[in-house]
C-alpha cells in the first residue's frame, strides 16, 4: 500500500497500522502482529481493511537482533496524517546482570510527535520502556517482559508495572508483555476492532491452541523464582507440583526434607522469595486455573484435582490469588474445542 493510500484511510475505511522498526529491534515484535494483521484481512476477505507500514529512522534496511533485515516502507520524519494504530516493539542489551532494555532517543522523539495522530498505541515487549521514555504511560498501569519489569519500574516510579499479564490495556494505550505474547496483544486488538469470532478465526489459522486474555499470567508457577541455589529446593518444587493433591503442608515438606519445619521454612523463603504455604497455594491455583480454562469440570472437581480440596477453597483461594470467581474466570477464559 502506498503511503498516499495510507494517508486516505479515514475516507476508505482503512485501518493504518504503522509499525516502528530500529536497528536491533526484536524480529517476532514486528512480524508477529504483521501477521495477525494480514490474516484478519484474509479472513474477512479483505473488509478489515489492515494496512501495515514498517517506519523506521530513514528508508531501506534494518538489522533485526536476528540478523535478518527488514525493509522499511518509509522514514519517521514521513509519518504523518491519520493512524489507526502505532505499534511499538523494543530491543535489549544482554548484559551479565541481564536484559537492559535499550531506549533510543530518536524513536522516543518520533513516538511523542506521532502518537497524538493515532486512534490506539500499543507497545511490544520491552517497547512499554519506549512509551514510558515518551511519557504516554505516565499514571497508567502497564506490563512488558517480565526480565525487564524491575528496570520499567525503577526508571519509571510514576507507572503502576505489572510484570504478570499477557498484556494491558490502559485507556487507548495498549501494553504487551515478552515475545510471542505478541500474538495475544495483536489478536486482542483485531478482537477489538472486528469481534471475537474474527479473532479466534486468525488464532485457528496460526495454529495458537490457546488464545490467551490479558488477565493470564506471562509464566507459571515453578518459573516465577529463578532456580535455586540447593538443587533438593528445586527438586521439591517439581515434586510439588506433580503432587498438587498429597499432604503438602510446610510440616510434611519439611518432613520430606528431613528438616526441622523452621529450618525448612527459612531455607524455602530463601531460595524462592515465598513461604511454603503461599507456594503450594498458587500453585494449586494455577492448576485451578488450567482447568477452568481447558476442561468443563464441575467445579467440585476442579477443587479436588488441583489439590484445593474444596469449591469453598477454591473460591477463596481464586479471589485471594487474581481477584475473581471461579465462573468469572471461566467465562472470560474458557478455551472450546
Amino acid at each position: 500500500m502506498s503511503t498516499t493510500s495510507a494517508l486516505s484511510a479515514s475516507s476508505t475505511g482503512t485501518r493504518r497500522v504503522v509499525i516502528a522498526v530500529f536497528p536491533g529491534v526484536d524480529l517476532l515484535d514486528v512480524t508477529g502482529p504483521a501477521e495477525v494483521f494480514a490474516l484478519a484481512n484474509r479472513e474477512t476477505a479483505g473488509t478489515a481493511g489492515y494496512a501495515v507500514q514498517l517506519a523506521g529512522g530513514a528508508p531501506g534496511a534494518v538489522t533485526t537482533s536476528a540478523g535478518i533485515r527488514l525493509l522499511t516502507d518509509l522514514a519517521f520524519d514521513a509519518v504523518d496524517g491519520v493512524l489507526d494504530t502505532l505499534l511499538v516493539p523494543g530491543a535489549v542489551d544482554l548484559t551479565a546482570q541481564g536484559p537492559v532494555a535499550l531506549v533510543d532517543p530518536d524513536v522516543v522523539a518520533w513516538v511523542e510527535r506521532v502518537a497524538p495522530l493515532a486512534r490506539r498505541v500499543a507497545s511490544v515487549c520491552v517497547g512499554a520502556h519506549v512509551l514510558a521514555a515518551a511519557g504516554l504511560l505516565d499514571g497508567r498501569t502497564a506490563t512488558t517482559h517480565w526480565s525487564t519489569a524491575a528496570q520499567l519500574a525503577a526508571e519509571h516510579p510514576n507507572i503502576t508495572v505489572d510484570p504478570d499479564p499477557i498484556f494491558v490495556r490502559s485507556g487507548n494505550v495498549w501494553t504487551g508483555a515478552g515475545i510471542s505474547a505478541c500474538m495475544d496483544l495483536a489478536l486482542a486488538l483485531v478482537t477489538e476492532d472486528l469481534g471475537e469470532e474474527v479473532a479466534l478465526a486468525v488464532a485457528r489459522q496460526l495454529v495458537i491452541y490457546l488464545k490467551r486474555q490479558g488477565g493470564q499470567s506471562q509464566f507459571s508457577v515453578p518459573l516465577s523464582a529463578p532456580p535455586a541455589t540447593r538443587r533438593d529446593i528445586d527438586e521439591l518444587r517439581m515434586y510439588i507440583a506433580d503432587h498438587l493433591d498429597a499432604d503438602l503442608s510446610a510440616a510434611a515438606l519439611a518432613a520430606r526434607m528431613c528438616l526441622s519445619e523452621r529450618h525448612f521454612a527459612r531455607i524455602f523463603r530463601r531460595e524462592t522469595g515465598t513461604t511454603p504455604a503461599a507456594y503450594v497455594e498458587a500453585a494449586r491455583v494455577e492448576a485451578a486455573r488450567r482447568l477452568l480454562e481447558s476442561t468443563d469440570q464441575p467445579l467440585e472437581q476442579v477443587a479436588v484435582g488441583s489439590g484445593l480440596g474444596s469449591v469453598e477453597t477454591l473460591h477463596r483461594a481464586l479471589r485471594k490469588q487474581i481477584g475473581t470467581t471461579p465462573a468469572a474466570y471461566r467465562r472470560r477464559f474458557r478455551v472450546h474445542a
